[in-house]
This record gives C-alpha cells, structure tokens and sequence, in this order.
C-alpha cells in the first residue's frame, strides 16, 4: 500500500524542489516530491538548444558537481544532470501528479495538512512550495490568439524551417526564437513593445540580434504590438499605422506567471499591489500558515527576474533547518 502520510510534502519536482529533498533526505525527514509533469519540467520545456546565462556549478544542488562542456551548461546537459541527481540519491518523487488543493487539519500540538492531487490524497505535517513560474503565459488578449499557428512556447527551429515567423517580444526567448529559425531558413519579423532589444540578452546574442536586425535580415517593429492573428496574416499597430503582413507560425515570448491563484487558494497572503509578493519570513521561508514553506522563484511574486536557481538553492538549507528546530520543541 502508498504511503500517504509524511513529515514533509514538496510541491514542485524542479531544481530548487529537488534541492528541498536533498535536504530533507540529510535530515532523516520523511518525505515526497510532487510534479505535475515530467522531472523539471520547466527546464524540459526550455528550447532544445538553449544554453544557460548561469555557469554549471551556480546550479549544482545538494554539493552535487555539475560537470558540462563549457563553462554555461545547455538544457541537455542540465535535465541530464538533474535527473543523475534524482536517480544517485534515490530522491522519493511522484511525477505526473498534480496537486489541486491544499486544506488545513488543526491539531492539537502540531499543525497538519490535506494535500490533494488528480491521482490521490496525502497528510503532512509541513509543505514546501516550489511551483516556479513557467506554466502559465502571459496573453496578448487579441483576436486570433487561440489559433493553432500560435505558441508561447518555443521548442525547436527545424519545425519553422522556410516559413513565415513573427516573434513577439525583446528578451532571451525572443531573441533564441528569432535567431534559430531564420539560421534554419525561416522568414522572421519581430514585434517589440520598446525602442529596443532588451537589455537582459545575453551578451553573445545580443549583438548577433542587433546586426542582423540592421542588416535587414531579420525584420524588426519597435514600439508595436500585435492587433489582430488571421489564418495567414497578422495585423500590427506600429509607429506608422497599422500595417498587415504574410504569416504562416507566431511565436508568442511574451513572458510567464507563477500560479499565485494557488496560493491565495491555499491560504497564504499575497501584497495587493502590481507584485503580488507571497508573504513569509526571509529567515525561514515560513508563509503566514504555519509550517508552510516558499522556495524558489515564487517567493517574488509577479517579481520572476529577482530568483533564479543559484540565489533560490540557500531557501532549502534554510527551511529544513528551520523544520528540525520546531522538531526540537
């Protein structure tokens, strides 16, 4: 029979969620890791050819090396390193087990947890969320969005290969977006917001995205934005008017959203401001519910550029040590 009941559940099987674990497992804590997808999902979901900005041993968890090519490891290398991590120190995680809902039980001397999922229920007497922030995009909110030719998710360039492609956005997706489908034969206009490529690109494409932008290859309209998606055609507001060009695919970069309907769902507060930051200790990591836990990029709220994996890795050490201290008394 499963197990149902732990000392500790982590909802969220990504790096910082695995981090969790590591931890967890060093203390002797009872516990389980819930993903809703696949092992890091978010990072299985990133373009196929993306390299990260980060150097290998800035996302390393648990004292684990991580050992890469070069200095900054690719996706490959890092779902390759992650799951080597899972599988070497027997980690204890349920994947493809979403958690729908998290219910208080009052105790007498310790507080408890209903954690439900699509598949099942478990108690626990604390949680640990580490949720991230990929999963739900930001929408243009214009006619056409839902059509098929659309994403916001960007996989691989040889599926765009001598189509007409609009990329929408200024940052690293965008700009990887742009890149590989026209180096794979694609037709690519981009539609920009601003005045200007933003200036968080990565330093070796950023100028790769401005020449080929000045040299006319890649199509570029600043300070527009999408009105309208047809079958084979997109509308877009610019400077100048609106002007409608040819189009076969739209890759949206427009950004993403950690699910804070979640934990305002759960019953952890939330600033009511344009942020929406979670509140919870900066020592401990511990919400406004006791014994429950924030980790990773979902502490800043609608703030997704302040946390990263090598500044999120501290927020594991820091709760479990925290959980053993309340074990004491």
């Amino acid at each position: 029979m499963e197990k149902k009941d732990f000392e500790l559940i982590i909802i969220g099987g990504g790096p910082i969620g695995l981090a969790c674990g590591l931890e967890a497992q060093k203390a002797g804590l009872d516990y389980v890791i819930l993903e809703k997808g696949c092992l890091v999902n978010s990072l299985y979901n990133y373009p196929i050819n993306m390299t990260f900005f980060s150097t290998s041993e800035r996302l390393e968890i648990g004292n684990v090396p991580f050992v890469s090519n070069n200095a900054k490891p690719t996706r490959s290398e890092a779902l390759e390193y992650y799951r080597r991590v899972a599988i070497h120190q027997k980690l204890q995680v349920n994947l493809f087990e979403e958690v729908t809902g998290i219910k208080s039980l009052p105790g007498e001397n310790w507080q408890s947890y209903l954690v439900q999922t699509l598949k099942t229920e478990y108690t626990a007497k604390n949680i640990v969320i580490a949720t991230g922030f990929y999963d739900i995009p930001f929408n243009m909110n214009v006619p056409g969005e839902s059509l098929p030719k659309v994403t916001h998710y960007y996989k691989d360039p040889h599926f765009y290969a001598f189509q007409k492609v609009l990329v929408v956005g200024a940052n690293n997706s965008s700009v990887d977006a742009a890149l590989e489908t026209w180096r794979k034969g694609s037709d690519v206009t981009m539609v920009i917001r601003g005045s200007e490529i933003g200036r968080r690109v990565k330093y070796w494409a950023k100028p790769d995205i401005e020449n080929r932008i000045k040299e006319g290859s890649i199509k570029a309209f600043f300070n527009s934005e999408i009105t309208e998606i047809r079958e084979n055609e997109v509308d877009i507001k610019t400077p100048e008017g609106i002007i409608t060009i040819s189009n076969d695919y739209v890759i949206a970069m427009t950004g993403y959203q950690p699910d804070l309907d979640f934990l305002r769902k759960s019953g952890v507060s939330l600033a009511e401001d344009e942020i929406m930051k979670p509140t919870y200790s900066e020592e401990t990591q511990e919400t406004n519910l006791e014994n429950v836990y924030l980790a990773g990029v979902i502490c800043g709220g609608m703030d997704t550029h302040s946390l990263f994996i090598e500044n999120s890795r501290v927020h594991a050490e820091k709760i479990i040590q925290h959980i053993l201290l309340k074990k004491q008394y």
